[in-house]
């Protein structure tokens, strides 16, 4: 799946990352909490999220994310598209909540690649 078909499952607004919109996406992390975030590793990977501050971005780097898709309709921080922009993430808004947007996006088939733990 795509950053650009992502974003039209979800009437999402690009904020930022235009070019990237033919970017393939291979799994989701819905979460509010970066360590939460950290737990999860894989690459190439959309964050849903409701944070809406620089430190989603760092995180989002790190774990070689993608795309950021904010929830509730929240707007960004000042400095949070900036330094996605120059992180070569793309940042998407949508007005659903996380467990709709979540939802959505997992019955297209867009799976959160969890590991199971026992």
């Amino acid at each position: 799946m795509t950053i650009g078909e992502i974003a039209k499952l979800i009437n999402a607004e690009v904020l930022t990352g235009e070019g990237l919109l033919s970017k393939n996406v291979l799994t989701a992390c819905g979460a509010d909490l970066m360590s939460d975030v950290l737990a999860f590793i894989k690459n190439q990977s959309v964050l849903i999220t409701g944070l809406t501050n620089a430190q989603t971005v760092r995180t989002s780097e790190m774990m070689d994310i993608v795309c950021i898709v904010i929830v509730r309709g929240k707007q960004p921080a000042a400095g949070m598209l900036e330094l996605a922009e120059e992180s070569g993430i793309a940042v998407l808004s949508t007005s659903y909540s996380m467990y709709t947007t979540c939802g959505i996006l997992y019955d297209k088939g867009l799976s959160g690649g969890e590991r199971i733990l026992a």
